[in-house]
């Protein structure tokens, strides 16, 4: 999975919460207009990281007039989660890494864990972390 830079992230965190919020895809004008109050940057960066987004395959476009709409391939969750599949697959030994995380992280997040691994046994979930409605459980 590739990963991000820091003004990629950053542009991608705005689509991600214009989605949760159920706004509709973006125009180069929308991103740049949220990142106004945070970052100084040029319309024509921000349509220069949105096309190389899109050209990465983090986004998908389609024209709206003359401007073009992007919104993300995949969820904040779905990215996260094949970053944490690419660093295991980094490790010699999956099983130790994965040993070592879960006992790395919080109660809360270890009944998180609990409860997704019973639902995924129960048939609620399925392999790829997907549950059987099509869409990804929550993080």
């Amino acid at each position: 999975m590739k990963g991000l830079g820091e003004l990629e992230r950053t542009v991608m965190e705005v689509l991600w919460a214009r989605e949760d919020a159920g706004l509709r895809a973006a125009t180069a004008r929308d991103v740049s207009r949220a990142l106004a109050g945070d970052r100084d940057l040029a319309h024509t960066t921000v349509m220069t990281v949105l096309d190389r987004l899109a050209k990465k395959d983090f986004l998908k476009r389609e024209r709206d007039g003359r401007a073009w709409r992007y919104q993300p391939v995949a969820s904040r969750e779905g990215y996260i989660t094949e970053l944490m599949l690419g660093a295991l697959n980094e490790t010699g030994d999956r099983d130790a890494a994965l040993a070592h995380f879960v006992r790395s992280v919080s109660r809360d997040e270890v009944d998180v864990i609990r409860q997704a691994l019973a639902d995924l046994t129960s048939g609620k979930g399925v392999a790829a972390g997907h549950t059987t409605t099509g869409k990804e459980p929550p993080a």
